[in-house]
């Protein structure tokens, strides 16, 4: 039997999600090698138009089956049910409904700006349109917020397991922080990052996907520059200045909306003040702490310990263990620690009152996550109930003045924290 062929290259975003479908199902399957196929060359002669009339890839071709393919959805589904035990489209009809949505969704609504915004500042599309480029970034924006809103209390779109739409979402996110989404978007769709590292660093999958380039700014216009030849053209002499009009009331406009789906334009609610604001003024700077964390050895001599409890005031602040109360869940290790990432994203709006160190411990499926947090004020739930699954989460108070409880919060600070024989495997901060 022959092995079928995904025409398809390294690069392409499409082919990516079709790609992990089979090799998470070890289903055998080929490229074409770069001697074989010059993309915009090969896709363009008779032969394989005459396979693929639309001479677009990525393309599936299965001799065996006499099946031709393209279009990325219409392959990655497909071969997302070739194997019997393969639950890539779900396990019922409406999960396999749900997973269509969430492909469709990131297409039609992040994909389709992501390659307009593209188009507009490379001169695909002639003459530049500022308004045209901000109503592109704006709809994109408005469909990565549903994303991120439906990831915040998920690790995967669609059940427990990852499927075709983890895959596909992840593909087209992974184009769009490379293209339109500045770093100033991604900071308000925590949750959609964390996913597509996820995804991305999957042990099977980091091969396919490959490092994630995120721009800093996002693409932008540059204008051509003029010759001389040009600005000689364009100089005139100056005509003489005329008198003032007096200016004359402009009509308003009649605003013109899409009956889309758009929220109402109401006024924003005016922003809660947190209490934590109030609490008397302290002499330990949580973010002096933060840079002596980052720029000093974690223990010895002059190190950032010694810095801390030199400066540190029991007053303003106080030190908590934390740890997640379901460890029975935690499978991979390299799945624990994103989502300490994913609960630290969330944890966003408590930056200014809290600092955190916590890790894995242990090893695949049998590890917990734990950790030390200091915190503005003598409790806890004013700083991390921001996060929604802050419940997900044990905390309790530790003393340093117990020898136990300080060495249990150092080993958290230096990363060699060991719990009931499970050694540190990795770490993050808040910070």
């Amino acid at each position: 039997m022959s092995t079928p062929t995904l025409w398809t290259i390294a690069r392409q975003p499409l082919g990516r999600p079709i790609r992990a479908a089979l090799t998470l199902q070890s289903i055998p399957f080929r490229m074409p090698s770069s001697e074989e196929y010059t993309h915009f060359e090969s896709n363009l002669k008779p032969e394989f138009r005459g396979k693929f009339p639309h001479a677009k890839i990525p393309a599936w071709e299965d001799p065996s089956k006499d099946l031709l393919l393209f279009e990325g959805a219409a392959i990655a589904k497909y071969v997302s049910k070739l194997s019997a035990n393969s639950t890539l489209l779900g396990s019922t009809p409406e999960q396999e409904a749900q997973i269509d949505q969430w492909i469709h969704l990131t297409e039609m609504e992040i994909d389709t700006y992501t390659n307009l915004v593209r188009a507009v500042c490379t001169g695909g599309i002639a003459g530049y349109s500022k308004p045209a480029h901000t109503f592109f970034l704006e709809r994109q924006l408005r469909a990565l917020k549903t994303l991120n809103a439906h990831l915040a209390s998920r690790t995967y779109f669609v059940g427990e397991r990852l499927t075709l739409a983890d895959l596909f979402v992840a593909a087209l996110i992974q184009k769009a922080v490379g293209v339109s989404m500045s770093k100033e978007v991604r900071a308000q769709v925590p949750h959609v990052v964390r996913h597509l590292e996820t995804i991305v660093n999957h042990p099977q999958l980091k091969e396919i996907y490959g490092e994630i380039d995120y721009t800093d700014k996002g693409l932008q216009f540059v204008p051509p520059k003029k010759d001389k030849d040009e600005k000689k053209k364009e100089a005139k002499p100056k005509a003489e200045a005329k008198p003032k009009e007096e200016k004359k009331p402009k009509k308003k406009e009649v605003e013109v909306e899409e009956d889309d789906g758009d929220e109402p334009l109401v006024p924003e609610e005016p922003k809660k003040k947190n209490p934590l604001d109030d609490l008397p003024k302290s002499t330990f700077n949580l973010e002096d702490w933060k840079r002596a964390y980052s720029n000093m050895e974690t223990r010895g001599d002059g190190g950032a310990l010694e810095w801390f409890y030199k400066n540190y005031d029991p007053a303003g602040f106080s030190i908590h263990r934390v740890a997640f109360k379901y460890p029975a869940e935690l499978t991979q290790t390299f799945m624990s620690s994103n989502q300490i990432t994913g609960f630290f994203n969330r944890l966003e709006a408590s930056r200014k009152y809290l600092f955190a160190s916590v890790g894995v411990l242990g090893q695949t499926n049998d590890s917990v996550i734990e950790g030390a947090m200091v915190c503005r004020g003598d409790k806890i739930e004013p700083v991390v109930e921001v996060a929604p699954d802050w419940e997900s989460y044990a905390f309790s108070p530790l003393d340093l003045s117990k020898p136990e409880d300080k060495e249990f919060f150092e080993g958290a600070m230096a990363w060699d924290l060991e719990v009931a024989g499970k050694k540190w495997v990795d770490g993050k901060n808040f910070k």
